[in-house]
């Protein structure tokens, strides 16, 4: 059986297309509905065209960087192929997923997010009754565009120096690039978290007295204030982790259980516990995860395909444009410990 993917015809172009990344006009190109059935089935278009000249990205038997030049066809997966191990750089361990309510994808730079006016007893469900007004809740456009950021790292390497490395320790270097793409990002979602999105929305502080310690009623009162939010997620610093599981009520069996199964801690009183070295020393917080935090991404993994492609490693940038807005502004509060 002839299929098409063996006779595709791969050039630059195929990165230019404006609202499309290379993988989606290869998926055009070479629908993956067409291999239902057929030992080809679970690959999408860029692996198959990977299996088409043999490129063997993984593992002990990887191929060496050089490969992707054994033909011009070829030579244009390579920034796909970049592309992808940083984008799993930045998937692997990445906890925003764990601190954000929605992600928005956009074409633009330009982006306005929406907030919900209302409070105390309007959030309510209540009884209406016959002929009354129905309680409303208003949502508006925030009054300010949230901030994108283009974050990134150079890839600073001669042909020379990787064409005869592994593909499989090359991919090692990319994630490395991924993680630290996913750093600055945390960075950002936490500094939107404290200070707010520029409309006048930074979080609440909850600042422990002098001479006082972080103890379990201290949690507990920081827990009672986001009514009628949920505290179901807590980002502490390095430090006030140590002083957490220090507590007796941090060291309950069934916390331990979950941790050794799943690999998660969690707090007595049910919410995530997330450390992270981005946060400042004794820092805290507290969010309800699906209300606080929304994620904007202006495109993908970006690559500068024309060097890459050309075998110009010198200098490749690898960037990504995002920003963070806050949907609910009382949905995350701040502890400040002593």
């Amino acid at each position: 059986m002839a299929y098409c993917y063996d006779n595709l015809k791969l050039d630059k172009g195929m990165y230019r297309e404006a609202g499309r990344s290379f993988s989606q006009v290869l998926e055009r190109e070479d629908p993956s509905e067409r291999y239902k059935g057929t030992s080809l089935e679970g690959l999408d278009a860029f692996q198959r065209q990977l299996k088409r000249f043999n490129i063997k990205v993984k593992g002990e038997a990887s191929d060496p960087v050089e490969v992707f030049f054994q033909t011009s066809d070829a030579a244009v997966l390579f920034p796909e192929y970049i592309a992808r191990t940083v984008r799993q750089g930045i998937e692997e361990g990445d906890i925003l997923p764990s601190i954000t309510a929605a992600v928005t994808r956009i074409d633009g730079l330009d982006y306005r997010s929406i907030t919900s006016e209302a409070g105390g007893e309007d959030k309510k469900p209540q009884t209406v009754e016959e002929g009354a007004e129905i309680p409303a809740t208003t949502i508006k456009a925030q009054a300010n565009l949230v901030k994108l950021k283009k974050r990134g790292r150079m890839l600073v390497a001669s042909y020379e120096a990787v064409r005869f490395q592994k593909l499989d320790l090359f991919s090692v270097t990319l994630r490395q690039i991924g993680a630290h793409i996913a750093r600055t990002h945390l960075e950002d979602a936490v500094d939107v978290l404290i200070k707010g999105d520029g409309n006048t929305n930074p979080a609440a502080v909850t600042a422990i007295e002098t001479g006082k310690i972080l103890d379990y009623n201290t949690l507990v009162d920081f827990w009672a204030k986001f009514d009628p939010y949920t505290m179901n997620t807590l980002l502490v610093s390095g430090d006030v982790m140590l002083k957490l599981l220090k507590l007796p009520e941090f060291q309950n069996p069934l916390t331990g259980l979950n941790f050794q199964g799943t690999g998660r801690l969690t707090t007595p009183l049910g919410a995530n516990l997330l450390r992270t070295s981005v946060l400042a020393e004794k820092t805290a917080i507290g969010l309800d995860r699906r209300f606080a935090l929304e994620m904007v991404r202006s495109g993908d993994v970006m690559v500068e395909y024309d060097k890459l492609i050309d075998r110009q490693l010198e200098r490749a940038a690898i960037t990504t444009i995002s920003g963070f807005a806050k949907v609910f502004t009382k949905a995350s509060q701040v502890l400040k410990t002593t």
